[in-house]
């Protein structure tokens, strides 16, 4: 187990088969700079480890997260809150094992993004998935390229450009979750149990490098791309800056639409 003072916390189970991650930082479970570098760490220090076929990550308290630190999102840190986060999602995109995450409750903006880069997602019926980014006059970069791995374009466009939030059954419905439980961490167990635990750790690797690694590619193109938009546009204009300041002072919004 990690110490008390982590975001996050990580063990081996099943005889050191599956690598659990658990967000720690309830209720909200902020993905901030800190709780971006313990996974980065994390799935960093267990890359190579030998016998693991899988990782499950979930969150303690009601809530997967309620996405990433607004305040991180300031013009003076955005850009070292993209690269750390963008670097995170790499990583786990590109981890050499299938990556189970369990969702309860509210799993928003850069929680959701986290989510993505792993999978599949068993979720709680009540369980709410969404990108609210656009809402304070920015967008979310890593979803922009995420959601398409599991959305058609026009439901991951309605939901980028929208900001609104599904519930689970939604969410199924349109292949974003894998399946739905009142326990989802218990079905993320039963899941690795029956098809993950009993298979050769170097044939899931391959299988894995296999389905990814042309996507992998592409996500390090896009992400690039996206974040460029992000910082040398986006964070240009009045709206962003005003957006994001309005929801700090807890205060509408005022749009000068530039």
């Amino acid at each position: 187990m990690a110490d008390a003072v982590s975001p996050l916390r990580s063990w081996l189970d099943r005889d050191g088969a599956l690598l659990r991650l658990r967000l720690a930082r309830p209720k909200a479970n902020i993905v901030e700079a800190t709780m971006i570098g313990a996974l980065q760490a994390a799935f960093d220090a267990h890359r190579e480890q030998p016998g693991l076929r899988g990782v499950l990550l979930d969150a303690e308290g009601p809530h997967f997260s309620f996405g990433a630190s607004v305040e991180e999102h300031l013009a003076e840190r955005c850009a070292a809150m993209l690269a750390s986060l963008h670097a995170l999602l790499l990583t786990m995109a590109g981890f050499p094992l299938p990556i189970l995450v369990a969702v309860r409750g509210q799993c928003l903006g850069g929680g959701l993004e986290v989510a993505l880069a792993g999978g599949p997602i068993f979720a709680h019926p009540e369980a709410q998935f969404g990108q609210p980014e656009i809402k304070l006059g920015v967008f979310a970069p890593a979803a922009s390229c995420l959601l398409g791995w599991r959305l058609s374009p026009s439901a991951a466009e309605d939901l980028l450009w929208s900001g609104r939030s599904l519930n689970g059954s939604a969410a199924l419905a349109l292949g974003l979750v894998q399946a739905l439980a009142d326990d989802p961490e218990a079905a993320a167990l039963a899941y690795f149990d029956e098809h993950l635990a009993p298979r050769s750790a170097a044939a899931l690797a391959c299988a894995v490098k296999a389905v990814r690694a042309p996507r992998l590619r592409e996500l390090r193109e896009r992400l690039a791309e996206v974040e460029r938009l992000y910082l040398d546009r986006l964070m240009k204009t009045h709206d962003a800056n005003e957006g994001l300041a309005a929801f700090l002072a807890r205060r509408p919004p005022h749009w000068e639409h530039r």
